[in-house]
């Protein structure tokens, strides 16, 4: 029953690779809200707004998935990132609500203050989840009896911030590259060409920084970091740089979507068995077998993933294709 184990990790490794994807290109056109007038910022929500919340989703999915399949690494997480959790769950609040809000009311002022909100909402998450994703390569205070013994502040270090600079502009460019396909406005467009290649240049360089010191924190040879999936994303980010260049903001979208993939399946690879590492002892570490569930709570769970997985991805594919098409400005409401 030990397969059911990895089965397990390697499904929860593909819902966050699809929350990262599909709530990245809306965390990125969050953040390009900021220093656009009410007309374009009315525009880029309108681009996400069909899909934002059901993008959501995939990080409900993915934290229950965690709960039931390894509900040790599910406590340790929750009161190691207590208050970093809350921050971000203030701002997807605050987000949420500016969503349902923001065109409830004609006043100029009453847009922007929810708009600003939308941006506060796009960006911690984004860096939040970027740092992290760092402590659990670099490794937490954890005790033998899986308990955190550090504070918030402990959470912070040059590593765990550039992680999370790196989520921020990698889903800012994966958000200007959905723009560019989304945004009928030839006005629009025109920024957007400009805004896309900078923000894939300065994604491309953080990034490397990002490997680079990942290679140290992990103790993994360069060779072996650029031959793994963290390589794969930065050909790839190299790649929807250069499409972004060429104005194939399509190409540029798919291999910023690659490349999301390809950073975070390298994350997990990374991890692999363990999900949580104990910077005190390494054998104090959570891992796909000491922090699980049963074997019969896994079979029951494996069963009915099977049955309702596919069907949530048909929906989400049909859901893109009936919204598939740009925005205009006939679409707006002033």
């Amino acid at each position: 029953m030990e397969i059911l184990n990895i089965v397990w990790f390697i499904l929860i490794m593909i819902l966050f690779t699809g929350f990262f994807i599909l709530e990245g290109f809306d965390y990125g056109v969050g953040m390009l809200l900021f220093g656009k007038n009410d007309y374009e910022r009315s525009t880029f929500v309108r681009a996400i707004g069909p899909v934002w919340d059901a993008n959501e989703v995939w990080m409900i999915t993915a934290g229950g998935a965690l709960f039931a399949a390894f509900p040790h690494v599910y406590a340790t997480m929750f009161s190691t990132f207590y208050l970093a959790l809350f921050l971000m769950l203030l701002a997807l609040i605050l987000r949420g609500v500016a969503f349902e809000l923001r065109g409830k009311f004609p006043a100029h002022s009453w847009r922007k203050g929810w708009d600003c909100a939308i941006f506060f909402g796009s960006i911690v998450p984004a860096l939040l989840w970027g740092v992290a994703m760092a402590n659990l390569i670099k490794g937490l205070p954890i005790d033998p009896n899986m308990h955190y013994l550090g504070t918030f502040f402990d959470l912070l270090s040059p590593y765990t911030i550039l992680s999370g600079l790196t989520f921020v502009t990698l889903f800012l460019f994966h958000g200007a590259n959905f723009l560019s396909l989304k945004v009928a406005d030839g006005r629009l467009l025109l920024q957007l060409k400009k805004i896309a290649p900078c923000a894939g240049i300065t994604a491309f360089v953080i990034y490397l920084f990002f490997v680079c010191l990942t290679s140290q924190t992990a103790n993994i040879s360069a060779f072996k970091i650029f031959a793994s999936p963290f390589g794969v994303a930065a050909i790839c980010l190299f790649a929807a740089t250069t499409s972004a260049f060429r104005e194939r903001f399509k190409s540029a979208f798919i291999f910023t979507t690659l490349s999301i993939a390809g950073l975070n399946i390298g994350l997990f690879v990374s991890l692999f068995p363990n999900l949580m590492i104990s910077s005190l002892n390494p054998d104090w570490s959570l891992n796909i077998y000491n922090a699980a569930s049963t074997p019969h709570t896994l079979a029951i769970m494996t069963g009915a993933a099977v049955v309702l997985v596919p069907i949530v991805l048909i929906y989400q594919a049909w859901t893109y294709r009936i919204f598939k098409e740009r925005v205009t400005a006939g679409d707006l409401k002033h």
